[in-house]
């Protein structure tokens, strides 16, 4: 597992996420997906995701006399472990979760700044719900989640399919009836 302090960087938490989806990307196509993140910068950040093991180098070709790389993600690296999250203090947290909304938010300028964007034809949400839940219930909606969206997580790259990015946030709410 790698830190906080690793993944919950802007540049890298970005090149993460644009492995997700079982992707394979070299460094150029990297440049192409992140255009406003300078090369020497993206590089620096590549190698360092590499060096941690959150990347993997599965292909290697010549390009004009230089050697490109091709790049897979590490999902069991590509997270914090549970004790590291435990051991995290409020502000860290804060940090964190501030780092994971701003990619959101990044994410979603960068989808409004594209051409032809129709929020309905591309399936874009966002929702709050609450829910009235014990521990059990909530156990119970995390294992139906993970029934529904794991088989998904597998899908291929295919014609017809557009990688679509699922972002979840589940906060205990203030007990306006504690009943």
């Amino acid at each position: 597992m790698a830190s906080a302090d690793l993944l919950l960087h802007p540049v890298r938490l970005r090149i993460v996420q644009a492995f997700l989806g079982d992707r394979a990307l070299t460094t150029t196509q990297l440049r192409t997906e992140l255009p406003d993140i300078p090369p020497a910068s993206l590089y620096r950040h590549v190698a360092r995701l590499v060096n941690a093991g959150v990347l993997a180098v599965v292909a290697e070709r010549r390009v004009r006399g230089a050697v490109e790389r091709t790049y897979v993600l590490r999902t069991s690296a590509a997270g914090i472990g549970a004790d590291e999250l435990a051991r995290m203090t409020p502000d860290q947290h804060r940090q964190a979760f501030l780092a994971f909304v701003a990619g959101l938010v990044g994410d979603f300028d960068r989808y409004l700044a594209g051409r032809h964007i129709d929020p309905l034809r591309d399936g874009v949400s966002y929702r709050l719900a609450a829910m009235w839940l014990d521990d059990l219930e909530l156990m119970e909606v995390a294992r139906e989640l993970a029934i529904v969206l794991q088989p998904r997580l597998a899908n291929m790259r295919t014609p017809g399919r557009k990688r679509r990015i699922l972002g979840t946030v589940l906060l205990p709410g203030a007990d306006s009836d504690a009943s």
